[in-house]
């Protein structure tokens, strides 16, 4: 085949392609069908919500502690002696109820002593009698030698008369003379004698009060000899032994009451002063109320829950703030009393509350006032999402009072009745249409939350 006929040949074939893509288009522009229209609308989201009510509050203060027990005794020997009798349950953990000898030291040099000095007082008892019996007896003798002294005086005076008349001779006169100061010399003697009685029963008496005091001091030696168990306790330490020799000031045991214990819980000093708030009467400095009378600890409530067992709870009372605050976690120091906390023990289930337990504390009051009360997941970085009467999206800035178990209390910017949205929006745009359903459960927890009736670990 010749050149020019095969340049003919590719010519032809260009033709034909272009050809048959022009009859290709023109049959595609005839049959194209026109694009439909349609009317945009608005897809509203729906949305969970809730109506903002005041509502009835309990202020809540909460905590963590160790327990102790509300009396502790620190058995130590007042005497010295050897141990003569150990109760055999005298062991670290053993309960023993009120009464009961726990030990008792060797009474027998302190029986001695108490014998002495009654003796003693026995025989001071007789010498005052004998005092007595002899102040009577010289006061009879010297009622006769003063009759005595009298009848002298009165010879003597004869004998003068008669002895300036010649009637008598001087010597005569001189041994009347010597008779009546013989007489009132006996006269002196006597008096004598009882002026010293009240000296001499003083003296008795100051014996006799000396001899009583070691009495009682023996009679309480021999009592300390004795150690019996001042109410219902259990053991801790016990570091005596059967026939050991305690000397005075030595410490025997440590026993724990069973009566009450005590938890001292460290709460954030926030959350302490709105409690105390709450029961602290208006103005009550002018009211010339003491303390006491300003800080009404009954209108609180206290619970404890043991660490790492939530359904392990015991009720208290708040019985004091202790003075200062904690230096190390610069927290208020709230004493709770548990009394009897070994009734209705089940262990394991239900342990008493004993020492070193590592508790949880609620404390809580009623709040004077209601409060306006949402989840605190419905507050966005100081803002709330609302529902407006066009059922659209309000973004509104609110101050939030304080926060308290997922719930945050609101001081302005919500008003009660407004609708807040309590679902996370992936967008949240203010004026975007939403579909919103009220959440009547959920606005129940979040009462039952606010009166502090929510069950245990329960968030709205």
């Amino acid at each position: 085949m010749r050149p020019w006929n095969r340049r003919l040949g590719r010519m032809l074939a260009v033709l034909v392609g272009i050809a048959a893509g022009v009859a290709l288009l023109v049959f595609f522009v005839a049959n194209r069908q026109a694009p439909e229209r349609q009317e945009a609308t608005d897809s509203n989201t729906p949305v969970r919500v809730i109506e903002a009510r005041p509502l009835t509050f309990r202020l809540e203060a909460r905590g963590h502690g160790v327990a102790r027990p509300a009396e502790t005794w620190q058995a130590v020997a007042n005497v010295a002696g050897h141990v003569v009798e150990r109760h055999p349950e005298l062991e670290s953990g053993t309960l023993l109820p009120e009464g009961t000898l726990l030990v008792a030291l060797d009474p027998s040099r302190y029986a001695l002593v108490i014998a002495e000095a009654e003796a003693e007082m026995a025989s001071l008892a007789g010498e005052l009698t004998q005092l007595e019996a002899e102040q009577e007896n010289t006061g009879r003798l010297l009622a006769l030698e003063r009759e005595a002294l009298a009848l002298a005086e009165q010879e003597q005076s004869r004998i003068e008369r008669l002895a300036q008349s010649g009637s008598v001779s001087t010597s005569q006169r001189d041994e009347q003379r010597r008779s009546t100061l013989g007489q009132r010399q006996a006269v002196t003697s006597l008096e004598n004698t009882l002026a010293l009685i009240p000296a001499r029963r003083e003296v008795l008496q100051a014996q006799r009060e000396r001899a009583a005091v070691r009495l009682v001091q023996a009679q309480r030696d021999l009592e300390d000899t004795r150690f019996v168990a001042p109410y219902d306790l259990r053991l801790a330490e016990v570091e005596v032994e059967l026939h050991q020799f305690v000397t005075r000031g030595q410490r025997l045991f440590q026993a724990e009451s069973l009566s009450a214990a005590e938890v001292e819980a460290h709460i954030p000093i926030a959350m302490m002063r709105r409690l105390l708030g709450a029961i602290l009467p208006e103005d009550p400095f002018s009211q010339g109320l003491d303390l006491d009378e300003r800080l009404d600890f009954s209108a609180v409530d206290a619970e404890l829950s043991l660490a790492g067992a939530p359904d392990v709870g015991w009720s208290g009372e708040l019985v004091r703030v202790a003075s200062g605050l904690d230096p190390t976690t610069r927290t208020v120091r709230a004493v709770v009393r548990v009394d009897h906390p070994y009734r209705d023990a089940r262990p394991p289930d239900r342990p008493p509350l004993q020492r070193d337990m590592y508790v949880r504390v609620r404390l809580s009051a009623p709040s004077p006032e209601s409060q306006l009360a949402i989840p605190a997941s419905a507050v966005h970085q100081g803002e709330v999402w609302l529902v407006d009467a066009d059922q659209r999206l309000e973004r509104r800035t609110v101050s939030v009072t304080f926060t308290q178990g997922g719930l945050a209390l609101i001081g302005t910017g919500l008003d009660p009745g407004e609708h807040v949205v309590v679902d996370d929006l992936p967008a949240a745009i203010a004026g975007m249409a939403l579909a919103p359903r009220r959440d009547e459960a959920l606005e129940a927890r979040i009462a039952d939350q606010a009166r502090g009736k929510e069950k245990r670990g329960e968030q709205p």
